[in-house]
Formats: C-alpha cells, sequence, structure tokens
C-alpha cells in the first residue's frame, strides 16, 4: 500500500488561524447565519454541550449549522475568540482517509468560558483554505466562579498565618460532618463517578455531600471479583486534578483503583460518609427542595438539598436474574457474577457460568486458574470477541495523542454517522486481526460475531447492548479445551444435581454463576428514588434524538435529579457539564425548563 503523503505547502498554524480569524468575523456579521454555514462542508456536525444552547445538542448540515449558531450567538453572546492555551497546537494529521487541520480554540459568552475543538478540511487546490467536518464546542466554566486550580488556587492563610483557633483537620472534620448546615447537593454513590462529580463542585464552590453504602471508599471496586482489571489502558483513565502516577501499570487492577478512589476522596477534601444509605425521598415543587431520609451507620436523619445526584453505577447496579427452566429446582449454589468474589473456595468444583460477556468471561476463567474440576460458558447469544492487544487497545489510541482531557474533546466530536463509520472500520480491521482467534474459537463450540452492524464491542457498549468480551485469556482456555462451552440450544433446563441435556445426559454442577448483566440505569432509580421519579426520567443509556446519552450527565425530566455514571473516561468529561449545570442553576442563571429548548429542533 503507498503511503499517503501530506498536502504540499500546508502549515496547520497558518491555516486553523486563518479559519479562527473567519469564523470570529462570520459570528459578528448581521444575520450571519449564512456567513457561519459558508465556514463548513455540506455534510458537517457540530455539536454544542451548554456553551450556546444550556443543553446536549447535535447539528448536521451546513446550512442547519450556520442557523443553529447564529441563533445561539444572539442569545449567549460570542466574544474574545481566540487559540486556547495550555492545549495542544493546531495539527495536521490523516483522518478517514483524508487530511485534516485539527486544533483547539475558546470564546466567552455572557455566561462564561467555552472551548472547542474543530476538525478542518481544504479544498482541493486551495490548501489554504478550510472548512468544518467537526465542531465541537462546550462550556468550561462560568464567569465570577472558576475553578480553584492553578492560579486560582487557594492560599491557605487562614491556617499560615495562625489567625482562627481550627487547624485544617478541624475544619474538615466540621465540613464533613454538616451538623451546622444541609448540603446543596446530595450524591448517592461513592465509586468513581460520584466522587469525580463531587471533586468538580468542590472546585465551583458548592457544598456537596457523598453517601455510600459500604463501609469504606473504594468498596464497589473492592468487593468484586477477585481477578478483575480494567481492560483500557492507564493512560486513558486518569481523574480531574490528580492523574494517577506515572509509575503505575498499563493495566489497572480494581484493588489499586478501590484504593485510589479512598486518596482521592481525602486528597480532594471531599465530603464522604460511609455506611449510609437513602431510605426515601420527597421533591417539593413549590420549595424547589429534597428531603432525603437516610441511615447512617445504624442511626436515620433527614437531610435537605436542592439537588440530588444517584450515582449507583457505570450503567446499571441491579443484577438481571433471568427465568431460566429448573433452576430453581437446582441443589447447588447459584450466584450472580455482582456477587461472586473468587474461585478459590470453589476448588474441585463443578462450575457453571451462564453469559459470555466480559465478566462471565473473567469468572470463568478465575475458577479454572483456582482449580475448578471442570468449568464452561452456556452461551445463550453470539458473542463480539477481540483481542487486547492489538484490537482493544486500538479503541483508545488517539490517549496516547495528548492530554486527557484535549483528546475527550477530540472523541466527543464525533457524530453518531462518522462514529458508526468509524468503528465499522476498526471492526474490519479487528476482524482481519484477530481472525486466528476467532476461527479457534467458532472450531472450539464458541460462537462469535461483531454486533447486529458489525460495528464492533465499543459500539455495543455505548448502546448499552452488553455481549462483547476483550481477550484477557479466557478465549485461550477455550481454545485449549481448559473452559468448555454449552450452547443454551443443546441444554434441556436446569435438574437438581446439575443441567439436563436435550441427549438426556445430565451435566453434574456445584455452582452456577449468573452473568446476565445489569438491569438498566432506570430500574436502579426505580428502587432507589420511587415510581414516580422512574417514570419520569425514564430509560437511562443509549442514544438518544440528538445521539448523546440519554438521561446521563444533565437536566432530567425530574426538578433537581441528575443521573451521574459511566466509565472514568465518561465521568471525567461529563462530570464538569453536570457541576456547571447545578452550579448555574444554583446561581439562577440556568434557563426555566418551560423555555426550552431554545434552538428550535428541526
Amino acid at each position: 500500500m503507498t503511503k499517503m503523503s501530506a498536502p504540499a505547502r500546508v502549515d496547520p498554524a497558518t491555516v486553523f488561524r486563518d479559519w479562527l480569524a473567519r469564523f470570529g468575523d462570520a459570528v459578528a456579521a448581521p444575520g450571519g447565519a449564512i456567513a457561519v454555514g459558508r465556514l463548513f462542508i455540506d455534510t458537517a456536525s457540530w455539536k454544542d454541550v451548554l456553551s450556546l444552547t444550556w443543553e446536549h445538542r447535535a447539528f448536521a448540515g451546513s446550512d442547519r449549522i450556520g442557523t443553529a449558531i447564529a441563533e445561539g450567538v444572539t442569545q449567549f453572546g460570542i466574544s474574545n475568540i481566540r487559540q486556547s492555551e495550555g492545549r495542544a497546537p493546531p495539527r495536521l494529521l490523516r483522518r478517514m482517509g483524508r487530511w485534516v487541520v485539527e486544533g483547539f480554540f475558546d470564546f466567552d459568552t455572557k455566561f462564561g468560558r467555552a472551548s472547542s475543538f474543530v476538525r478542518l478540511v481544504m479544498d482541493k487546490g486551495q490548501p489554504d483554505t478550510a472548512r468544518v467536518w467537526l465542531l465541537y464546542t462546550a462550556l468550561q466554566n462560568l464567569h465570577d466562579h472558576p475553578e480553584k486550580i492553578g492560579s486560582n488556587r487557594p492560599t491557605g492563610n487562614e491556617y499560615a498565618m495562625n489567625t482562627r483557633p481550627t487547624n485544617w483537620s478541624d475544619d474538615r472534620v466540621i465540613a464533613r460532618e454538616f451538623a451546622d448546615r444541609d448540603p446543596e447537593v446530595l450524591i448517592i454513590g461513592g465509586g468513581h463517578a460520584g466522587l469525580i462529580l463531587a471533586a468538580r463542585l468542590g472546585q465551583m464552590d458548592v457544598d456537596a455531600l457523598v453517601i455510600e453504602k459500604t463501609a469504606r471508599i473504594g468498596d464497589v471496586w473492592r468487593d468484586r471479583y477477585h481477578s478483575l482489571t480494567l481492560h483500557n489502558e492507564t493512560t486513558a483513565n486518569h481523574m480531574p486534578y490528580l492523574p494517577f502516577p506515572e509509575t503505575w501499570p498499563t493495566w489497572l487492577s480494581k484493588d489499586r483503583l478501590a484504593g485510589w478512589l479512598e486518596y482521592y476522596a481525602e486528597a480532594l477534601e471531599l465530603n464522604v460518609w460511609t455506611s449510609t444509605e437513602l431510605l426515601s425521598s420527597e421533591y417539593d415543587p413549590e420549595t424547589r427542595l429534597w428531603t432525603a431520609h437516610i441511615r447512617r451507620d445504624g442511626q436515620e436523619q433527614t437531610i435537605t438539598c436542592k439537588h440530588l445526584v444517584a450515582s449507583t453505577g457505570v450503567s446499571g447496579s441491579i443484577p438481571n436474574r433471568p427465568e431460566i427452566p429448573g433452576l430453581d429446582e437446582f441443589k447447588g449454589e447459584v450466584r450472580h457474577s455482582g456477587e461472586y468474589s473468587r474461585g478459590a473456595e470453589y476448588k474441585g468444583k463443578n462450575c457453571l457460568v451462564v453469559g459470555t460477556g466480559n465478566s462471565a468471561h473473567d469468572v470463568a476463567q478465575d475458577l479454572y486458574v483456582n482449580g475448578a474440576t471442570s468449568v464452561a460458558l452456556y452461551q445463550r447469544s453470539p458473542t463480539c470477541v477481540v483481542s487486547l492487544d492489538p484490537s482493544a487497545i486500538s479503541v483508545f489510541k488517539i490517549y496516547s495523542e495528548g492530554a486527557p482531557e484535549d483528546m475527550d474533546l477530540v472523541t466527543a466530536a464525533l457524530p453518531y454517522d462518522v462514529l458508526f463509520d468509524t468503528y465499522q472500520f476498526m471492526t474490519r480491521r479487528h476482524a482481519e486481526q484477530d481472525r486466528p482467534m476467532i476461527e479457534a474459537l467458532n472450531k472450539a463450540g464458541f460462537e462469535t460475531y461483531y454486533g447486529h452492524d458489525d460495528t464492533g464491542f465499543h459500539m455495543m457498549y455505548m448502546r448499552g447492548e452488553g455481549g462483547y468480551y476483550i481477550n484477557v485469556g479466557c478465549s485461550d482456555l477455550i481454545i485449549d479445551g481448559k473452559v468448555g462451552v454449552v450452547q443454551h440450544r443443546d441444554a434441556e433446563r436446569f435438574v437438581s444435581e446439575g443441567l439436563l441435556m436435550k441427549d438426556g445426559t445430565i451435566r453434574p454442577l456445584d455452582l452456577v454463576v449468573l452473568a446476565t448483566g445489569f438491569r438498566n440505569m432506570q430500574e436502579g432509580i426505580r428502587e432507589l428514588m420511587g415510581d414516580e421519579v422512574a417514570d419520569k426520567v425514564g430509560s437511562i443509556w443509549g442514544f438518544d434524538q440528538d445521539w448523546q446519552m440519554k438521561g446521563m450527565w444533565r437536566r432530567t425530566p425530574q426538578d433537581g435529579f441528575w443521573v451521574m455514571g459511566g466509565a472514568l473516561i465518561d465521568a471525567r468529561l461529563n462530570s464538569r457539564y453536570l457541576a456547571i449545570e447545578i452550579k448555574a442553576d444554583l446561581l439562577g442563571l440556568l434557563p426555566d425548563r418551560a423555555e426550552m429548548p431554545l434552538i428550535a429542533r428541526d
């Protein structure tokens, strides 16, 4: 294959600077819709998060984008358009078969500062003239309320000058106990997402309390199955304000992350109550306040707050336990994968894992490594299997190109159609790279596919589908016959001593692990908040009409109620936006729900 050389005479800094000047002129022009639209190619995409819409919106096509940006500028104002400081300089790169210039810029609105990412394509024969392929704009902070970092960090003079009878440690105890006040925000769940949101709110001077039902911060990871590690690289998973040490390994174990969360809460001065759970809550639309009834260390009390955030899992926390014929007759042990800890206690046992996703494979591998007599996966439908290296890591390879928060904007800019094409392209490459493994798995009786539309495992994650596995060793065990495969079509039902097969034989079992996933987050909210709130909020996760995640990281149909979740990458990016919306509401800046949307939908 001939390597495509970069276009001659293209200086990315000049191309970017020229476009930025033209963009500034266009948004300032009277009736700027036409002028702005001309800066975009016909198939362009613009995503905005809060900066010119107060929503998470997506727009397609040059005419529609020009009109929408002009409307946003009219309502929000726009000024001081400039290249971003502290972010990567403009670059000339090849993306999806075409040469592009990528860069970051900032601008101000009447509410705050926005950061933007733009991907420009150049017209043939005019390499110095570029138009927009992708644009992403997102509010980063509110005027007069910047994050307390860098030059805005607190001085600590009140302690350094010894002007008060209490020291820092005394004041932390007072702040954490909330004996003299109620929090402005109550966050239910002290996993990575809840803590990251609390950190963002804290740097915006929002008084937040996190309650966590386990005994220690980090137990939500610490108590998961013994062998669990993250399947994306540490470089992509850094948390805001406090990146992981450079000495840490590429693949992070769950116990290391659990310890880090405990340290993170202490270092970021987060107010967390452990061994605390929400019992019930009520919202008063007149006072716009929540009344939350909690139990802390066995003692019940009531908290009043303006905002309540559910942060009880990546994309769900209630185990899904499907009805399986005969399982209630089985005399052995039945556990959901969320309850499974380690395989050592099942040494010498016959085990079956129902399901074939990541957790199912990890549990099966853990049982085998710990000496189970027999281990098999019970497969009910085909599974998307990819190698860890090179296939899975290629999805996050972009995070090797620059700072995580820069790359967050790059990945967030991708519209659904580009995302779809990108994942189909990557999946074709994965299929070729992993062909020997897939053929060997199929030969061993394990059925595979790449999703219903061949977009692969990561799109399945974003849709909330499950049914994929990143191979960290279990596929090799299946291929070698060390972990077996039982196909659903070959089984009749469970019986007291094991699994009755259609050929009349019985597979003896001591343990059945249901690695059958978790129910939609809406059901977790139903359990936490009741039917009225859950029905109002609706289904969570998966794509909405703007190809954004449904119900996550933004205002829900229930006033004063928010949902925070996602993997570490998701939480790092979107915690900022959720925190800004809450802060804006507390300041009286967020438009009333009846006024939304500010920019008309198509």
